[in-house]
């Protein structure tokens, strides 16, 4: 018998206190930025139901991109001065990269923030897709979105850490692979982050 409500163990697992993450976990011997250097951003954790349970949006960046080409990544960005707060900042871009209309979405509310080693303070905002919709991916920033089932994401043994060299260093970090999807770094992390809440709740 499935839970009246698919969503009930992330809704719990909002109510779990947990701390800030960050990309240097893995990699504490790395330099580290001043946290006063810090930019905020923030991204979106859109979560829909459909026959086959709940699943999670994610998009690919287009490989045209100058950064972070060709990676996984949730819908998310910089905050602009007309917005009123990081969620609304998450539902902003999460319009114009993937056409999420921000009233289809149900706001849950927020998991701790992730500090990348690029420099960004990232806010995952969690929220629930209200009724479905077909993904607009934005031209020359998004090549491809695409689901993840959430009973995937929410495995903890579904994650492992890798390691590459990055700017002479070697740099840890954590990986989620779906299918032919390479769920890695600050993504994988902020997703790792919920999952570990989630395995809390029972």
């Amino acid at each position: 018998m499935r839970d009246p409500d698919p969503l009930a163990r992330v809704i719990a697992a909002l109510e779990r206190a947990a701390p800030e993450s960050s990309d240097y976990d893995l990699s504490p011997d790395l330099r580290r930025r001043n946290a006063r250097d810090l930019r905020p951003a923030a991204v979106l954790i859109a979560v829909q139901d459909g026959p086959a349970g709940a699943s999670v949006l994610l998009t690919k960046r287009s490989s045209r991109l100058a950064h972070h080409p060709g990676q996984i990544a949730l819908p998310g960005g910089k905050p602009e001065p007309g917005d009123a707060g990081l969620a609304a900042s998450a539902l902003r871009e999460a319009q114009e990269e993937i056409g999420l209309d921000p009233g289809n979405v149900e706001l849950l509310g927020q998991l701790a923030a992730h500090e990348t080693v690029t420099g960004f303070h990232v806010t995952p905002v969690l929220g629930r897709v209200r009724a479905p919709f077909v993904p607009v991916p934005e031209a020359g920033e998004v090549d491809e979105v695409f689901t993840v089932p959430l009973a995937h994401l929410a495995d903890l043994s579904r994650y492992r850490t890798e390691r590459r060299r990055w700017l002479g260093q070697w740099r840890a970090y954590e990986v989620v692979p779906y299918g032919p999807y390479y769920i890695w770094g600050a993504t994988a992390r902020i997703l790792r982050g919920l999952a570990e809440r989630m395995a809390r709740c029972g």
